[in-house]
């Protein structure tokens, strides 16, 4: 008898294990030997830590790093809540496997591979390559009116996310990044937000790629409109996916869950990535230490999105661009936290002295 995607994303939520306190506590230890005074890298220590109890290392090295970069169109675009059109959803994606676009170019920077997943974008995209398919349905309904999505297609876009994760697997993975292309994504990305903080909907509707006043106030509407129709239950994040959210934002959260079933530290890209990893650890609590906040996005809402999630961000550099492009500069510095902790002399090793007590 066939496994129903819910019941599949269950037994690959019950895999997500603590974070291993050996390695981390060996891992600290090490960090107190190496030729700095104690603490003086900050975060990049802190990160090491983190990466060692993920992995279960106290040695970790990021050397195969992945970022998937998920690609769906939104019903809720005809509500006047973009400032581009939904034609630019194919083009980009297009842009992506030619390699021209922001996520690739940093990605090449962080010695990166991009994996680009359609999971619903309405146009018929040819094929290619480098471009997987794991399409939901031609976009969204719109949250407006009614619901995103079914619940078992909800179920389907996470768990396409966390296998694909495992397909990866036999290639390296090391590190995973996220990140995502839907004009219109960021109205139930706030949408999230706001089911699942309580927060009005004022509070964290942005711009997104650039609306004016006018357009800002209409997507405001839009959301507390969809909230009201929807009634989405935050006590269930499948609920609230079905409900308001996306086929890519699904893809991404399924890319939390898989990543942390296998011991693999995910890096989160701004707003929409952010939106998804509250459905994910929503759907499995257990998979919050598995996730690192890359940047705080200038998105209006995100900070109260990283605050909901317990995260503090890497660094903050006024970007919004999405794609994976966050992901990837964090990818870096987690990359830099792995080899000071594998790479860097001990006092001992270096035959300096220590603090003198």
């Amino acid at each position: 008898m066939e496994t129903s995607p819910e019941r599949a994303l269950a037994a690959i939520v019950a895999r997500i294990e603590p974070l291993d306190e050996a390695a981390q506590t060996a891992a600290r230890a090490r960090q107190n030997l190496l030729t700095k005074p104690r603490g003086s890298l900050g975060r990049l220590e802190e990160l090491s830590v983190q990466l060692a109890g993920i992995s279960g290392r106290s040695l970790p090295r990021l050397e195969h790093k992945l970022i998937f970069t998920m690609a769906s169109d939104h019903g809720v675009v005809a509500e006047g809540v973009s400032a581009y059109p939904q034609e630019v959803t194919p083009q980009m994606v297009y842009n992506f496997l030619r390699g021209g676009a922001a996520i690739n170019v940093l990605a090449r920077h962080v010695g990166a591979r991009v994996v680009v997943v359609d999971m619903g974008v309405v146009a018929e995209l040819e094929p290619h390559p480098g471009l997987i398919s794991r399409r939901v349905g031609a976009g969204t309904g719109n949250i407006a009116r009614g619901p995103a999505m079914t619940r078992e297609q909800a179920a389907r876009a996470l768990l396409a996310g966390a296998e694909l994760v495992q397909e990866e697997l036999p290639r390296g993975v090391d590190i995973v990044g996220t990140g995502d292309m839907g004009i219109g994504n960021t109205t139930p990305s706030a949408a999230i937000a706001a089911a699942l903080t309580g927060r009005p909907a004022a509070d964290i509707a942005g711009r997104g790629t650039g609306v004016d006043d006018a357009g800002l106030a209409r997507k405001t509407a839009t959301i507390e409109r969809a909230l009201a129709v929807n009634r989405p239950d935050p006590r269930d994040g499948l609920d609230v996916l079905a409900k308001v959210g996306g086929f890519e934002i699904g893809g991404i959260a399924g890319v939390i869950l898989g990543a942390a079933a296998n011991r693999v530290p995910v890096v989160i890209d701004g707003f929409i990535s952010g939106a998804a990893a509250m459905v994910a650890v929503t759907v499995a609590p257990a998979a919050r230490p598995y996730i690192i906040a890359s940047h705080r996005s200038q998105e209006r809402g995100h900070a109260i999105m990283l605050e909901w999630l317990g995260l503090r961000p890497l660094f903050d550099l006024d970007m919004r661009l999405g794609e994976g492009t966050g992901a990837a500069l964090a990818i870096s510095l987690a990359e830099a936290a792995g080899k000071i902790i594998c790479e860097m002399a001990t006092f001992g090793e270096a035959g300096v002295s220590e603090k003198e007590a």
